[in-house]
């Protein structure tokens, strides 16, 4: 058994005259407190407030503590840094392009189920303001869309962390839909990952400009985007708007959160979002129904 330095012949777990255990490091001071990770007795000195109870400065040093955890890297929103900042982007891949195979298969039956349509919304069929997210018919269609999702993807996902990308990822999907939903005409068919890809560029521009990092090169891509959804035709310029509008109001809420209340600002923001998008759809369906 290891002695402390000062005082060769005591015991580490010595007991003072009032039967109470010395502490680990300063066997001359009785304690009735141990630290909840080794139990080893430790004195006010040597205690480390934790979540419960108090650990030992070894417990905090090596890692195995919650004081040390505490003090883990952090990503500028909060998140533990994920070992693979891509996983949840390569999900999200995978599934679109399980989705888009898939609808291929069906000879398009898929997408005729599954896409937005604002008269089938009306009477029931909200789902499809989910699901038509995932949904594309042509190959430059689902191509164009996925590199953009790579190429967006993985550095929020590394900034944001996983469970607030994703977050972000479905708000900014559904706040296209939604104004799809409530803008264009009822039998105005919509799909595609755009809405939720537009929600990426706004939020890779309030993160950039966030870190004070040069905004040119995503301003002129975003500012190039608009120009194309406005002009091109057949395109559902309602749905790049509306999750451009979502996915920079919910990055906003996430990267300038206090940190002291941070979490609490970040899942205020993620159900405003929510209920703003609840809100339109209960809207036209009250105009389309009513």
């Amino acid at each position: 058994m290891d002695q402390v330095p000062g005082s060769p012949q005591e015991p580490r777990d010595a007991h003072g005259d009032d039967g109470l255990p010395g502490c680990y490091r300063h066997t001359d001071r009785p304690t009735g407190i141990r630290c909840t990770r080794c139990e080893q007795p430790i004195c006010p000195d040597c205690m480390v407030s934790a979540s419960v109870g108090f650990q030992c400065p070894d417990c905090v040093r090596d890692g195995s503590g919650r004081a040390a955890q505490a003090t883990a890297p952090r990503t500028i929103a909060g998140a533990s840094i994920a070992a693979n900042p891509r996983l949840v982007t390569m999900i999200l891949l995978g599934i679109n392009i399980a989705v888009f195979i898939a609808a291929q298969l069906t000879d398009g039956r898929l997408v005729v189920d599954l896409f937005l349509y604002g008269g089938s919304v009306a009477y029931g069929e909200s789902y499809r303001l989910l699901t038509a997210m995932f949904l594309h018919q042509q190959i430059p269609h689902i191509a164009f869309n996925m590199l953009s999702l790579w190429w967006l993807g993985p550095p929020l996902e590394a900034a944001l962390g996983r469970v607030r990308f994703l977050a972000l990822y479905m708000l900014a999907g559904l706040g296209g839909s939604a104004l799809s939903y409530l803008l264009a005409a009822p039998d105005q068919p919509s799909l595609g990952a755009s809405g939720a890809i537009f929600g990426l560029l706004g939020a890779t521009a309030v993160l950039l400009r966030r870190l004070k990092y040069d905004m040119k090169p995503v301003l002129i891509l975003l500012g190039l985007n608009l120009v194309f959804t406005f002009l091109w035709p057949n395109i559902a310029w309602q749905a790049h708007v509306g999750g451009l509008v979502v996915g920079a109001a919910v990055a906003f809420g996430m990267v300038h959160a206090p940190r002291d209340r941070r979490t609490t600002v970040q899942i205020a923001t993620c159900a405003v979002a929510l209920l703003a998008i609840v809100a339109v759809v209960w809207v036209r369906t009250l105009q389309l129904v009513g």
